[in-house]
């Protein structure tokens, strides 16, 4: 992604600043900072009628630049287009001042967005334009006769291929059926490792299933580029990294991206940081529970007390859901938390660690000390929640 710097923002963070997305996942990053309210100004399509001398009236598409109000935000995920929906705010020769017109914001355009910008926005724009925060990760994740070729990117973990083949059992007397169907299946895999994966970006390609599935189908992988003379699978094979996996589908990969083998591989990148902070809050949930707590209550009240906070994980949904109201709030935690020394860590909603966090509301914290009074309040209001659920039996009954 490309930006011009915010020279232009007032000294309350409002102003407009122009993007250049240039791959897909620069997409995610805009579909998070475009809200309800910003102004976005874009070159777009717009049907025209004009009316002769005659008294005939024609449509024409014209191409024509934009700004609407934005009241509405739709992220396509598998063509990777932002579709906005507003009333035009700027008069145009061919649109009336509040009129309603459909923007839609594709990789590599030039789009301008005018908003009020806080530390949060201004975070994610500096990432996406980093080269070195992306984690540039390829991943098969298998068992026999499934497989899912996966990237997983600083912010999203796509399913690049999907593949399915029905593998006959192993039966005796009848073992070579069983080989052929297997055979069969991993020259699909190896296929769709050549087509989705780029050899030349990647750092590390994960191999990972139950059993021996994955060594069986490197093997193979190897020997055919062997026989073909694929000179780039060859002078790749170093990156090629085998773990275990309980399954072949796509939820395994938290597991995977947890293994130790992994984490020393993945040190640098992204996404292995958000599964190593989220592995150690739920091993402190169970070991020493007055030191993780989630929801925004329990974490802003430790931050707010005690400067207490050394890690703090939130979901990118939880921000770009909130009211203005309570993304101020969000926004005063995280400064809050950066301010005090802690580690702020935002979760893509898309990565499978993110959909982890969203089942603890979407906000949790590693506490630098043991906080007691906080658990002691969180078993109050359970108890609370108990009794209150106790006495709608009774009057109920």
């Amino acid at each position: 992604m490309k930006w011009m710097r915010k020279t232009s923002l007032d000294k309350d963070g409002y102003g407009p600043i122009s993007i250049i997305p240039e791959e897909n996942e620069d997409m995610w990053h805009a579909y998070n900072l475009i809200t309800n309210g910003a102004k976005v100004r874009a070159s777009t399509f717009r049907k025209v009628q004009t009316e002769s001398a005659t008294g005939s009236s024609t449509s024409t598409k014209l191409r024509m630049t934009l700004t609407i109000e934005v009241d509405g935000v739709d992220f396509d995920l598998p063509s990777s287009v932002l579709r906005l929906k507003g009333r035009n705010v700027q008069e145009n020769e061919w649109v009336k001042l509040g009129a309603y017109h459909t923007l839609d914001l594709e990789v590599n355009r030039k789009f301008t967005v005018t908003k009020t910008w806080d530390s949060v926005d201004l975070d994610r724009l500096e990432t996406a334009c980093d080269p070195t925060q992306r984690a540039d990760v390829g991943a098969v994740v298998m068992q026999e006769g499934l497989a899912n070729i996966c990237l997983v990117l600083s912010n999203m973990t796509l399913v690049r291929a999907k593949i399915e083949q029905s593998i006959p059992r192993k039966r005796h007397g009848m073992i070579g059926n069983h080989e052929k169907g297997l055979q069969r299946f991993f020259e699909q895999v190896a296929q769709a490792i050549v087509r989705h994966i780029n050899f030349e970006i990647v750092k590390c390609i994960l191999v990972a299933s139950p059993g021996f599935v994955n060594e069986q189908f490197l093997q193979y992988f190897m020997e055919q580029a062997v026989k073909t003379e694929n000179k780039m699978v060859l002078e790749n094979k170093n990156k090629f990294l085998l773990v275990h996996a309980s399954s072949g589908f796509k939820h395994s990969l938290k597991e995977v991206l947890s293994s130790p083998s992994v984490m020393e591989k993945l040190v640098d990148t992204k996404a292995a940081g958000e599964v190593k902070a989220l592995e150690m809050f739920m091993r402190m949930l169970e070991t020493e529970p007055q030191k993780a707590f989630y929801g925004l209550k329990h974490v802003e009240k430790a931050q707010e007390e005690a400067q207490a906070v050394q890690v703090l994980m939130i979901l990118d949904s939880v921000i770009r859901a909130s009211d203005v109201r309570m993304r101020k709030r969000l926004v005063n935690l995280v400064e809050s938390v950066k301010d005090g020394g802690g580690e702020v860590k935002i979760f893509s909603s898309l990565h499978v660690s993110g959909e982890q966090l969203a089942l603890l509301t979407g906000i949790a914290a590693i506490l630098r000390f043991p906080m007691h009074d906080l658990e002691e309040e969180d078993e109050d209001d359970q108890n609370s929640d108990s009794s209150e659920e106790g006495d709608e039996d009774e009057k109920s009954g």
